[in-house]
């Protein structure tokens, strides 16, 4: 398994042809730097898919993700150019669900 202390939104679209370089010089460019035990998460301007890039302290991953209906509930958040997510949220976004009112313990406070 690979350990992930933190994981990181970029607000901004990634062009889903990156490959594993042009994703990491996006995530130095937007967060400084590739830190260890990082996940790193893009979506395209449509909000249909989501590139992942993971620094696991010996090199990096890239995973994607593609929904085949609907859209990552990512357009709330394009102010600004990144947002740290807990794993609550994470768990939400991948499913295409409002992370953005996941509080606490995954209680969800607004409707």
């Amino acid at each position: 398994m690979i350990r992930i202390d933190e994981v990181w939104l970029a607000t901004e679209p990634l062009d889903m042809r990156a490959g594993p370089d042009t994703a990491l010089a996006r995530v130095v460019k937007v967060f400084g730097s590739a830190r260890p035990h990082c996940a790193y998460l893009f979506a395209n301007r449509r909000g249909n898919r989501m590139k992942v890039l993971i620094h696991d302290g010996l090199g990096v991953w890239l995973c994607a993700r593609r929904l085949n209906q609907g859209k990552f509930r990512w357009a709330e958040a394009w102010r600004g150019d990144r947002l740290v997510l807990t794993p609550e949220q994470l768990a939400a976004l991948v499913q295409g669900l409002p992370w953005q009112r996941i509080g606490p313990d995954g209680v969800i406070s607004v409707l």
